[in-house]
């Protein structure tokens, strides 16, 4: 990518003029923006009267994936994925592990997605991921991009908070293979808290997602604010009740950007797989070696399907998106 290359600016999506001022429709927060101000995003601004999304064909951090990276274990085990980053975020979680993207500390480089797809299928990449900073503030970029990957017979997947508002959802669904979604907590006042969203619209797009796209939620456990058994239930609860075939995943915290309490201790993530294996087909640990905890084991004859140990995926108990064993249809897409 070429730092050095301009990029034309683009005039955001969904968005109205109010007053003096003007109104993004993008995310839940819908942010009055003033002239030469951005809103929460640090990315959307107002200029001359015109939202304009400062990010589009600027990025972060461009490299290969594994696919078990974002984590998705059930979306084509075993292969890599072109992986794309840029700035800002519509949450300001005091644990964040990309605090410096989210801050806009990070340079930018100007990237063509003609070069993208070129890249991609180059590097036997089976598409491209939108991830590290949240994609959804990069609406108009993801869209178009997700579009020429599409054509071009790859797939596309978002790894997101999910607080995004339902129109550009619903714009954006249509073009996407796969997504990960966070689910940071079944208590409002901790996303209000410590991540300065709200709940229910995750909630939303978790439902919406699932009605249309390969789905798997990731829950990170900070120590002593999410981690409680009552607090781990109600994330299995939800997820039960939404789908009990989506993979969720469990992954340790570890101190970062303003959180400084010890990393997740290993009881809370052995509880958790235990919680979660009471009413989830597929369950899992991440940031920390519990055994097993990283295979896929068929819910009706137990055979392990999927083998693995870090981000390296053996599916050879998998026949197709079958168990190999038993025949029984999995929740993977291959």
């Amino acid at each position: 990518m070429d730092s050095s290359s301009a990029v034309e600016p683009r005039i955001a999506a969904y968005w109205h003029p109010e007053g003096d001022a003007v109104r993004c429709e993008l995310c839940p927060h819908r942010c009055r923006v003033a002239e030469g101000k951005r809103g929460i995003c640090r990315v959307r601004e107002n200029r001359g009267g015109r939202l304009f999304a400062t990010t589009y064909g600027r990025v972060a951090a461009v490299q290969m994936d594994p696919i078990e990276k974002k984590p998705l274990f059930h979306f084509h085990p075993g292969t890599e994925i072109l992986s794309v980053g840029s700035i800002g975020c519509n949450f300001r979680c005091g644990f964040c592990q990309n605090w410096h993207l989210v801050l806009g500390q990070a340079s930018l480089s100007a990237a063509g997605i003609p070069d993208l797809v070129r890249s991609a299928k180059a590097s036997g990449s089976i598409g491209i991921a939108y991830t590290y900073n949240e994609p959804m503030i990069w609406h108009e970029f993801v869209t178009d991009c997700a579009r020429e990957f599409r054509k071009a017979g790859m797939v596309n997947v978002l790894v997101t908070n999910g607080y995004v508002s339902p129109e550009p959802l619903a714009d954006l669904l249509p073009l996407v293979d796969a997504m990960n979604i966070d689910l940071k907590s079944m208590d409002p006042g901790f996303y209000r808290k410590t991540c300065g969203g709200d709940l229910d619209p995750v909630l939303d797009t978790i439902r919406a997602a699932a009605k249309h796209v390969h789905v798997e939620i990731t829950t990170l456990l900070v120590t002593g604010e999410n981690d409680s058994d009552d607090a781990i239930r109600k994330v299995v609860d939800f997820v039960a009740g939404t789908d009990a075939e989506i993979p969720l995943h469990f992954s340790r915290y570890f101190p970062h950007h303003r959180f400084t309490a010890p990393p997740t201790p290993p009881g809370r993530l052995e509880a958790a797989f235990r919680i979660g294996r009471e009413k989830l087909s597929y369950v899992y640990v991440g940031n920390y070696f519990l055994a097993g905890s990283e295979d896929t084991r068929c819910p009706r004859c137990g055979a392990t399907v999927v083998r693995r140990q870090g981000f390296r995926s053996s599916p050879a108990g998998l026949a197709g998106s079958r168990c190999a064993s038993c025949a029984a249809k999995l929740r993977f897409v291959v």
